[in-house]
């Protein structure tokens, strides 16, 4: 007999039952904000107009984009083994990362509420074979519905941040429900691995961040020249992924730089590009002149900073610059991914703030592939120093490049660590064959 859910674990399953019938308004208020997606919305409450391929089906679910990323490798590598996928995530965006950048035979689904009535609808639509959980996104009815059909689950590059483990170790009797019902563990780090362990994880073992093995993004061959021949002969230094109060500091940067580097470019990437009109009227209001991607500008000679306010051309600006400023880490974000940015060229500077990739800026920043800047000021002077020494750009690309092969790996571990799982499922498919 199964062990009794702890109390607060039967009090969400209770309330969400109950709260099914608030959900129109819910995805009324969400698709009111850009949050959903109207012609999907069924997908959330576990319906769904795709059907089930025949044959084994794994099931691999990441809360956002970087999740999603994260095991793009991955899924290549499983679907050439002749496995169907099915991805869900939870944002608008990463479904539109997933269009963009994965094989169309990848099936996108949304990740229904966490009811148990949208659960089960999805659960008995989709029968996946092996549910493949990335990170740490728990949702507490799909986990216990998936278990109670003895759904073997592994949770993959497993990371538990240093500001969820506290949260969570107050209520180590709900974690410790919905963890021990995993199979495996899959933890990035030695760290992760022990806070896994600590919060009731079974079969915990260290595979590595498989973000290190993430192909280089893609890149529009011609959108690439046209940028690259409007912006020629210019310095240029590309922020990525930034958030609310980091563009006002790199406005004012770029206003002290540019008194050295008169012809200096900046190319501002938030991280959320409805922000775009905002902040290029920010920027006029500072005096400086702003050109909108979004709007179909190109940077023109007379630009200061450009807004690259549009979705999934990451890759073409980490290629148009050989300087980048990784966002989230000057404001209390946590920092975001600088992997992708270093397999294209880039030199990295970043903030203090980069909890949520704490092992990956250690290690470059021990090794002379990063700089971290504390301070407007600070970031000023590292931005300058690196115009000025195209010798220091290289050295430090170098040294981020080694860090990051050293790194690498996880990939390979991770299959090697599921590979029972799909030994089991080859077998089952030879059997229903036979």
């Amino acid at each position: 007999m199964a062990d009794p859910l702890p109390m607060a674990l039967r009090v969400y399953r209770k309330l969400s039952s109950v709260m099914v019938p608030l959900s129109p308004a819910l995805i009324s208020r969400r698709l009111s904000l850009g949050k959903e997606d109207p012609a999907r919305v069924g997908e959330r409450r576990g319906l769904s107009a795709d059907l089930r391929p025949d044959g084994p089906l794994i099931w691999i679910h990441g809360a956002s984009v970087g999740e999603v990323l994260a095991a793009a490798a991955l899924i290549e590598r499983l679907r050439a083994q002749g496995f169907r996928i099915l991805l869900t995530s939870g944002t608008v965006t990463s479904a539109a990362i997933v269009a963009r950048r994965f094989p169309a035979d990848v099936i996108h689904q949304y990740v229904p509420y966490d009811s148990p009535r949208y659960v089960a609808r999805f659960l008995d639509h989709w029968r996946p074979s092996l549910a493949l959980f990335i990170e740490s996104d728990l949702w507490p009815n799909l986990i216990l519905s998936s278990a109670a059909r003895r759904l073997p689950m592994v949770l993959i590059n497993g990371r538990m941040s240093q500001r969820s483990f506290p949260r969570w170790r107050r209520v180590s009797g709900t974690i410790a429900a919905l963890l021990g019902r995993f199979e495996a563990c899959l933890a990035q780090s030695q760290l992760d691995a022990d806070r896994f362990t600590a919060l009731g994880s079974r079969n915990v073992a260290v595979t590595g961040n498989l973000k290190f093995d993430v192909p280089a993004p893609p890149a529009d061959g011609n959108r690439l020249e046209r940028l690259m021949a409007m912006t020629r002969g210019r310095p240029v230094v590309v922020a990525a992924s930034t958030h609310p109060g980091e563009e006002e500091m790199l406005t004012d940067a770029h206003r002290a730089l540019a008194g050295f580097f008169p012809n200096l470019l900046t190319v501002i990437v938030p991280r959320h590009p409805h922000r775009g009109e905002a902040i290029a009227q920010m920027i006029a209001d500072s005096g400086l002149n702003a050109g909108i991607r979004s709007r179909g500008e190109l940077p023109a000679a007379a630009t200061d900073i450009y807004v690259a306010d549009t979705m999934g051309e990451l890759g073409l600006f980490y290629r148009l610059a050989p300087i980048v400023f990784m966002g989230g880490s000057l404001v209390a974000h946590g920092g975001q991914n600088p992997i992708e940015a270093v397999k294209l060229g880039a030199s990295i500077v970043h903030g203090p703030h980069v909890f949520n990739f704490t092992d990956v800026y250690h290690a470059l920043d021990a090794a002379g592939g990063a700089r971290r800047a504390d301070t407007q000021e600070a970031l000023v002077k590292q931005l300058g120093q690196l115009l000025a020494d195209p010798g220091a750009r290289a050295a430090m690309l170098a040294a981020s490049e080694r860090v990051v092969e050293q790194l690498g790996g996880a990939l390979e571990r991770t299959l090697t660590a599921l590979e029972p799982y799909l030994l089991q499922l080859r077998l089952e498919t030879g059997a229903a064959n036979a």
